[in-house]
């Protein structure tokens, strides 16, 4: 990959959609996370105001890498400020409110939560200044395997990085010289007090999710027994959470029922 002509057409893109949008700058969460830290630093280099927003929830420790990242950007690029908003209370109050009692998809909904929290603290801040919101998901994540809460981290204005696969994403995070540890730091979205990692969850590497991405139809036949189980896993995902890779679904009413 050009890693040099993609950062270039990347932040020219960006550049040109918030003028034809007519939007005053960019807000994105952070979570030091190498997709979050490469996005940010793309949008920070439109040179358009820029807030990067760290949000911890329920959180036991610092996020050094968000930290460390954060005070990068800002020192570098004059455009961009950084906030940071414990969102804790927003979480514990809605728990309290809904006051559920423990079942099976009881973990999942409360992960959902916080992705959703998150996303509206977001639009909040965007409300405010005329900002737009920038997601942080990749190519596998968005298209391949439906990888993130609907109308949560997939609530956003536009998708900078979603055309470039996890592999893409890191070898853009090493030419932009993001700090290695970020770079080689288990991928996780946050939501899980055991604080899974992404692969944990998905059951499936980026790696392998890639390589089922790219694959055609094949004949079972042509494959060794892991890259079956990998494809299949990819097919299983890709079909479950397709709903959200997709337009909403409307109802389209012939018009010699409405009349």
């Amino acid at each position: 990959m050009k890693e040099k002509k993609v950062i270039r057409y990347i932040v020219s893109w960006l550049k040109e959609y918030i003028e034809k949008a007519k939007s005053n700058g960019f807000i994105i969460g952070i979570s030091g996370g190498i997709d979050s830290s490469v996005a940010s630093y793309l949008v920070s280099m439109t040179k358009f105001p820029t807030i990067i927003l760290e949000m911890p929830i329920m959180e036991k420790r610092k996020n050094l890498l968000s930290i460390k990242h954060a005070n990068f950007l800002t020192k570098k690029f004059s455009n961009v400020h950084y906030l940071k908003k414990d969102l804790s209370n927003l979480f514990t109050a809605f728990y309290n409110t809904t006051n559920e009692t423990e079942n099976s998809k009881l973990s999942l909904a409360l992960a959902n939560v916080k992705s959703r929290i998150r996303m509206l603290t977001l639009y909040y801040y965007a409300n405010i200044k005329d900002y737009l919101v920038v997601g942080t998901g990749n190519k596998v994540e968005d298209f391949g395997v439906g990888f993130f809460t609907k109308y949560g981290d997939g609530g956003v204005d536009l998708h900078p990085i979603a055309d470039l696969t996890k592999s893409e994403v890191r070898f853009l995070a090493k030419k932009l010289n993001i700090f290695e540890k970020i770079q080689k730091a288990k991928p996780t979205d946050g939501l899980w007090e055991d604080q899974r990692s992404d692969e944990d969850q998905l059951g499936a590497t980026y790696n392998e999710l890639e390589w089922a991405m790219k694959m055609e139809i094949m004949k079972d036949d042509t494959l060794s027994e892991i890259e079956y189980k990998i494809l299949k896993k990819y097919q299983i995902l890709h079909k479950k959470n397709r709903h959200k890779m997709i337009p909403i679904p409307i109802c389209k009413i012939p018009d010699d029922i409405k009349k």
